[in-house]
């Protein structure tokens, strides 16, 4: 599973479009299961007799609703684009998964993505949308309906690219592969680098290594220590791994 952070927008009807596959609004319902998850707090909207099936048009003024009740609500920064949209893509070899799989997924990564809180009633308005085939979009409305800016963790894309991976091995689909410089067994293959206050993080750490260099360069052995690294030889170049 991959997931992307799209530009934040200032309505949710490009990113509703982009998840459903055509332009919004439009007149009639979704498909039934277009809709796997949302913002849990809108049942307690729902009447009893109210229609089960909303159209994309009533999914996307429901997602716009804060906006309109705080014109003027803007992030930390002064950024008024209060749509979030994470999109999130299957391999191409999984298995298709069930609605409860769908939206077992959206509400992990909105918990991930810092829009959804258990039990919190004043979270985000949020949808998660499974209108392509291996993909799902989560769109959300970062401001509350108090008016208040959701702010989202500082490692946001780390949190997601977790969730992923363990979303992946809970529900057994193929596993992404980091790039080799972000995955765990290249950090495992990589030799540690401890430094000190007198070497630079490329120094030599192997202390008879240090010596076999101050030997090469030199007949008069120099004393290592933290503040005074051996000095590298003048003619002979050693890469060290």
């Amino acid at each position: 599973m991959i997931t992307r952070i799209n530009e934040r927008t200032h309505t949710p009807h490009d990113p509703l479009s982009e998840a459903l596959g055509y332009a919004v609004p439009i007149v009639g319902g979704l498909t039934e299961h277009a809709v796997v998850a949302y913002w849990p707090g809108l049942d307690s909207y729902i009447l009893d007799d109210e229609q089960a099936t909303w159209t994309a048009k009533q999914w996307a003024e429901h997602l716009e609703d804060p906006l309109l009740e705080h014109p003027f609500a803007a992030s930390p920064q002064g950024d008024r684009r209060a749509i979030f949209h994470l999109d999130a893509r299957l391999h191409p070899d999984d298995r298709e998964l069930s609605r409860a799989e769908w939206a077992e997924a959206a509400h992990r990564l909105a918990r991930a993505a810092g829009i959804e809180t258990p039990g919190d009633t004043n979270d985000c308005h949020w949808i998660a949308v499974q209108g392509k085939h291996g993909r799902l979009d989560l769109i959300a409305n970062l401001i509350h309906l108090d008016g208040t800016w959701q702010g989202q963790p500082a490692d946001l894309l780390r949190r997601l690219s977790d969730e992923a991976r363990a979303i992946e091995e809970d529900l057994r689909l193929t596993p992404h592969e980091l790039p080799p410089d972000s995955s765990a067994a290249a950090r495992k293959r990589r030799p540690r680098q401890r430094s000190s206050p007198g070497f630079s993080p490329s120094s030599p750490t192997n202390s008879t290594a240090r010596w076999s260099l101050c030997a090469a360069s030199s007949s008069t052995p120099h004393t290592a220590s933290p503040t005074r690294p051996v000095p590298p030889a003048p003619t002979r170049r050693i890469a060290w791994n």
